[in-house]
């Protein structure tokens, strides 16, 4: 680790130059906000092709080429039942499980149960977004999924939580119960637990899942954190810091509750505005644009980190807590972003503290080529990981692994630096990536396109995992070293 911690003591020095509480109120825009850029490090990782999808088509057709992937597989992550299976998402609409063989096997076409309603082939995010089983899957056979509906639906269903005007689209969390839970192929039964309208394609309901780290019968045992986008209105409306909408959220519910807005989910008692005239009880935390990758970190403190998918430059990982504001659209991570200037970024006021904004614990900036317009997407998004508390790769223990999804890059941060109490933001640093025979490589070669599309997942025993759309392949992470040069 000692080839860590080096360039960690300059880079610390230096960022302390930008950290939010030491820069002082100037009325001019910022022209580069993050000036510190990912630094190259000498620690290698070695990836390994581990599994690969068939390929799958957007429902409808899409008019967005960026949809048009060979399989648009989401994530990865071991169900909580002992069996070793793991599974994968693809947004198009199947649900595969897997086990040593590798090989993908269909367990539920969501596509399928939700058509004609179930839409995939309009926004980045749509279709089927999320699977998260229940820690007590093993015994009571419950998951949940989240999917994307329009057509008929927007008339003959209604949202549950308070929609955005003109919805063009709901985000649905869907219950399935298993009528065997060792079975390798779904039959059972289903229920609707909630339904969002949002009028843009964009930042619907990204991340459902469940936190691992709760103790059975602990107070976060068994509740759902819902990650919901602002969807696309944060720059032309207040509903991310509007207490009354879900937008620009991430809620917590219990899904066997009954409390709840329709009686399909319940409010817990411990959510930071329970009970708050005016507040939805299901707010967890709020002021976000596209949350869009969380988990915890299963070492000391079980903290919970968030990709946070910014709108003029700022992508930023935070660490969050009960009743967080992250700011937006009042802030772009540790900046002033001003809806009337989508163009620019400006320094924080002398005062800012009596706002009580979350601020990163990590952050990149989009560095756009020149002439760039401002409006225009530049190319990156940040994708959120894991801390690495596995076994096999002991390089890794400790470190956050996470990237961007546009072009592929990985980086990774110290989780022990990703502290909210520190005076400067960890340092991103870029690893080495090596095929299986040692040969440096891109995850852009990897993926065999300039658009990754790059995700990452985790299984049981904590090791990581590398995905792409672009091909639909996962490959995992076999080895991690620290040369001297």
């Amino acid at each position: 680790m000692p080839n860590l911690l080096r360039p960690l003591g300059a880079a610390l020095l230096a960022i302390v130059l930008w950290a939010p509480q030491a820069v002082a109120r100037d009325v001019a825009p910022i022209d580069d906000p993050i000036p510190e850029k990912p630094t190259p490090s000498n620690l290698t990782l070695t990836l390994e092709e581990f599994a690969s999808f068939p390929k799958t088509e957007t429902t409808p057709t899409p008019v967005d080429q960026r949809l048009v992937r060979w399989a648009r597989i989401n994530y990865l992550g071991e169900l909580p039942d002992g069996s070793r299976r793991l599974f994968t998402n693809d947004l198009n609409g199947k649900l595969y499980l897997y086990g040593k063989g590798r090989q993908p096997r269909e367990y539920l076409d969501v596509a399928a149960t939700f058509a004609p309603d179930f839409v995939s082939g309009r926004g980045l995010g749509s279709g089927f977004g999320f699977v998260a089983w229940h820690p007590d899957f093993a015994r009571n056979g419950r998951f949940y999924t989240v999917h994307t509906e329009w057509g008929a639906a927007l008339t003959t269903k209604t949202p549950d939580l308070t929609p955005q005007p003109d919805t063009r689209f709901h985000g649905v969390v869907t219950e399935w119960t298993a009528a065997d839970p060792r079975a390798d192929t779904f039959s059972g039964t289903r229920r609707e637990v909630l339904r969002l309208g949002f009028s843009g394609q964009i930042h619907g309901i990204q991340q459902i899942d469940f936190n691992p780290a709760a103790r059975r019968h602990g107070k976060d045992h068994g509740l759902l954190y819902v990650a919901v986008g602002d969807g696309g209105r944060g720059t032309s409306s207040d509903d991310p810091q509007n207490l009354a909408v879900p937008h620009g959220k991430i809620l917590r519910i219990d899904p066997l509750g009954t409390d709840g807005a329709n009686g399909r989910y319940g409010i817990p008692p411990g959510n930071p505005l329970a009970g708050r005239p005016g507040a939805l009880g299901e707010i967890y935390a709020y002021g976000m644009r596209d949350p869009h990758r969380f988990s915890w970190d299963p070492g000391a403190g079980h903290r919970l980190f968030l990709g946070h998918i910014g709108e003029h430059a700022i992508e930023a990982v935070y660490e969050v807590r009960a009743g967080d504001n992250l700011g937006w659209s009042e802030r772009e991570g540790p900046f002033v972003f001003d809806r009337a200037d989508r163009c620019h970024l400006y320094t924080l006021p002398d005062d800012d503290a009596r706002h009580g904004y979350t601020y990163p614990v990590a952050a990149y900036d989009h560095d756009p080529p020149p002439g760039h317009s401002c409006t225009a997407d530049s190319g990156h998004a940040v994708v959120g990981g894991f801390v690495y508390r596995g076994r096999r790769l002991p390089a890794l223990r400790g470190l956050y692994v996470f990237g961007d999804i546009v072009d592929g890059q990985v980086f990774f941060t110290r989780a022990a630096l990703m502290r909210r109490e520190l005076p400067a933001r960890a340092t991103i640093f870029k690893p080495k990536l090596v095929d299986g025979s040692g040969r440096p490589v891109t995850m852009a070669e990897l993926a065999g396109h300039a658009r990754v599309d790059l995700r990452f997942g985790v299984d049981g025993a904590g090791e990581l995992y590398v995905l792409s759309k672009a091909n639909g392949r996962i490959w995992k992470v076999t080895g991690a070293r620290w040369s001297r040069s």
